[in-house]
């Protein structure tokens, strides 16, 4: 689904990824791991083609597709959706009015509003004074009206209390078809510095991103405990 081959990125005139090569399949989850600062966010962000972030080198091919130099709107319009870390503020916009622009999955802005409990936040600007928790929901819930095949998550659960990260971690295993198995078809890719999400959403392999590039690739809970025992830059002396 997703083929990310010897990508490198800046960010006015800094390489911020340096030979990024990362695949996805269909149906497959990713957790990508990596310290604040590593670059996750920035990997997210050139595979949606959002912001600053120059590609200098390598290819995103998507369902076969080389999607490189496609702006976002292409991008989303073939099926990648993203969940932003800290999404901005739309003065003027209701998030039921911005459900119903993005609708793609036939429910109703209030019966999708009911998963997350966000049926009061429907009439409000969207993420107008909205609280860590809500902003997290907010997001999943516009991903669950776009219903794209791929997902992108920027650390969904920081900001999280814990009543919420139960419902927000059901929201994203039904959004990533976890319920299903041969049929599934949906692929993810989720970023986290603490490696907390795994409690709530599993995943089919990990890998770690320190200094710009993807070290590592294996079980992800095998490699979140080697995280957690030698820290990240023991990644960069691992010969797995």
């Amino acid at each position: 689904m997703l083929e990310i081959e010897n990508l490198t990125v800046s960010v006015e005139g800094k390489v911020v990824l340096e030979n990024i090569n990362l695949e996805i399949e269909r149906g497959e989850t990713r957790m990508l791991f990596g310290e604040n600062g590593s670059g996750k966010t920035s990997l997210l962000m050139a595979i949606m083609g959002l912001g600053n972030y120059k590609v200098e080198s390598g290819q995103i091919r998507f369902k076969g597709e080389d999607i490189t130099d496609l702006p976002p709107y292409e991008r989303a319009k073939r099926g990648i959706g993203i969940m932003f870390q800290r999404p901005p503020t739309i003065r003027g916009l209701k998030l039921k009015e911005m459900l119903e622009l993005i609708e793609n999955n036939g429910e109703s802005p209030e019966e999708l509003a009911r998963k997350l409990n966000l049926s009061e936040f429907l009439e409000r600007d969207v993420n107008m004074g909205f609280s860590g928790g809500e902003l997290k929901k907010a997001e999943l819930l516009q991903l669950i009206a776009q219903n794209p095949d791929l997902v992108l998550l920027d650390e969904p659960e920081s900001g999280v209390d814990l009543v919420n990260i139960s419902l927000i971690g059901t929201a994203i295993r039904e959004l990533l078809q976890k319920d299903l198995h041969k049929s599934r078809m949906k692929g993810g890719l989720i970023i986290t510095h603490s490696g907390y999400i795994l409690d709530y959403v599993e995943a089919d392999k990990g890998c770690v991103l320190v200094n710009k590039t993807i070290w590592c690739t294996g079980n992800p809970h095998e490699i979140l405990q080697g995280i957690r025992e030698r820290g990240y830059q023991a990644c960069l002396t691992c010969q797995k």
